[in-house]
Order: structure tokens, then sequence, then C-alpha cells
């Protein structure tokens, strides 16, 4: 049984700014529920969820958001919004010919806005891919999990992507690896709406089970790792996702 992956949920002293921004940014629905502000990714981009925590640190987030361009015009537009609307200028070690752009939100998660012209996440979308820290046996874990088969597989380098398209997910062992506390993490449905089944597949995967939430959510955690969660249907949106 396969899991779907509902969103990718950030901690933020302010979820709601936080949310405002990508929002904006996106041309996003904000849609509050009981797990926080969700950002619906439609059919085939990735929802994004802001729950309240601890802000993100610059340096040691495990994920990165990569959003695409149409052209360089469409490129400076997409960063004088995100700017406009919150977002700060980074530096984080990027060299001066590379032609992305590396931004912060509010709530202190990097970001990037990519050139136009990356064959790799053409025909993404807007919100091209996630970038995780993790090692290739994670992504294969998570193109078992949820049905994604691999577009990308080099060396300890893997993306996978939903077969009706849309954001890419990638994992590749970054040096520095971050530490815990983990601020981010994957937020799943049961694709058929039975939690127990589809947790007891995802440890046949091989997640290992942490616990149990107040709200019913499990929570577990990846080869690598890291902490995940599969929350019951009936706690959660189920509009479509990617």
């Amino acid at each position: 049984m396969r899991s779907r992956l509902l969103a990718v949920t950030f901690e933020a002293d302010d979820p709601a700014e936080a949310a405002r921004f990508w929002a904006g940014l996106l041309g996003r629905e904000v849609v509050e529920d009981d797990g926080g502000v969700l950002l619906p990714g439609g059919e085939a981009q990735l929802g994004l969820r802001f729950a309240p925590g601890r802000a993100g640190r610059l340096g040691a987030n495990r994920m990165h958001l990569h959003l695409t361009s149409a052209d360089l015009d469409d490129q400076r537009r997409t960063v004088a919004a995100a700017v406009g609307l919150g977002g700060r200028h980074v530096d984080v070690g990027q060299r001066p010919e590379e032609a992305h752009v590396v931004l912060a939100d509010p709530a202190g998660y990097e970001f990037c806005v990519i050139e136009p012209g990356n064959g790799y996440l053409a025909g993404c979308g807007p919100l091209g891919e996630l970038t995780c820290a993790g090692t290739r046996r994670a992504g294969l874990f998570w193109s078992a999990a949820l049905g994604w088969p691999p577009v990308w597989d080099r060396g300890e380098q893997i993306a996978i992507q939903s077969p009706r398209g849309g954001t890419k997910v990638a994992w590749d062992v970054w040096d520095g690896t971050p530490v815990a506390p983990n601020r981010q993490c994957f937020e799943l449905l049961p694709a058929d709406g039975d939690q127990r089944a589809a947790v007891d597949a995802l440890i046949s995967l091989g997640a290992a089970r942490l616990g149990v939430r107040d709200d019913g959510t499990v929570v577990l955690a990846d080869p690598d790792g890291t902490g995940f969660r599969v929350r019951p249907v009936e706690s959660a949106l189920t509009a479509p996702g990617p």
C-alpha cells in the first residue's frame, strides 16, 4: 500500500506570516486546519504547510525549495516579488558565475530561484524541486513509499517524481549534514484511507516507528533517521496532491 505526499511541513515562529509569503509568491490559497496553515499543491505541485515551532536556521536546514523561471525577466520578477513579500538575499557560498539566486523566506528557510534554460527542471512547474540532505537509500525508500519512479540516479544523488509530473524531490549527501532537531518533515496521507495499513507498509519498507501524537498522527523515521508523519484521514485536508 502506498501513501500520498500531502505536503512538506516547515516549523515557524509565525506560521501565518510564512504562509502569506509563499501564498503570495506561488499564487496559492491558504487553508487553516488542525495541522497549521496549508498551501495545497494541486495535482502536480508539492503542498507546503507551516506549523508552530522553531524558526529555520540558515545553514542548518535539511530541505530547500527550487523555483523555476521562464526567462531572465521572469527570474527577476520572482526575486523582486520575494523580497517585496519579506524575503532576503543570503550567501550560502554560491559562486559569482552561478546564475541561480539564493534567498531566505521570513521563517529562515533558504530557497533558490533557478535560472531559465535549466533542462533538469523543464516542465516541473513553478515549484520545480525540493532537495533534501540524505542518501540514495532514503530516496529509494521514498520512491517505493510514494510510487514515484526515479528520474535521476547517479552516485549518491537521486531524484523522484510523481508519474503525473510536477515537483521533483531529490536527495544528496551534503558536506556538514545538518544536525537535529529537524524543523522540516514530510506529511503523508494513506492512499486508501487506512492509516494502520499505510504505516505497516512503510515499516516493511524500512521506516521506524517513533510515536503517536495526540491527534492520532503517527510519527516515523525514514532509513536516514529523518522523521515524517502519517496523518489520519479524518484530521487532514483531502484535496488531491501530487
